[in-house]
């Protein structure tokens, strides 16, 4: 599945914002909008994965608080 390949920085995402909207009409525009709107829902969602494993495995390998040190 390509979704899991790495994209380089620079990928579609900086592509879009520089291109011209003028030629669009406005049901163009809307279903931009929609799809913009639908790729943030899943970046956020994939951010908010991410952050939650990385939160387990940093809670994993912190050391036990308590104050005091092993003898």
């Amino acid at each position: 599945m390509d979704d899991d390949l790495p994209r380089p920085r620079g990928d579609a995402a900086s592509k879009l914002s520089g291109e011209s909207l003028d030629s669009y009409s406005l049901e163009e525009l809307d279903t931009r909008v929609q799809l913009l709107e639908d790729e943030i829902a899943r970046v956020v969602s994939h951010r908010n994965k991410a952050a939650a494993h990385r939160a387990a495995a940093d809670s994993l390998f912190k050391p036990p608080s308590g104050g005091t040190t092993p003898p």
